[in-house]
């Protein structure tokens, strides 16, 4: 395994996560005209901290396997 694949995989992805968290929000926001409230719900909560999270890892590992390949 290739720890500077699995870096840059680990950045890109969770980039990635905040972009789709935050592209919900503001689709949410804008276009249903509700906003999200992260406080009042535990689970939309847990799902915008788990989201980049699980991004992050699965970019780690995808960027990890590209880089052994080549």
């Amino acid at each position: 395994m290739n720890p500077t694949g699995a870096f840059i995989g680990f950045v890109v992805g969770g980039a990635a996560g905040f972009l789709l968290t935050e592209t919900v929000g503001a689709f949410f926001t804008f276009v249903i005209d509700r906003t999200l409230d992260v406080d009042g719900t535990p689970a939309l909560l847990a799902a915008f901290i788990a989201v980049p999270v699980l991004t992050a890892v699965l970019g780690a590992a995808v960027g990890a396997r590209l880089q052994n390949r080549g």
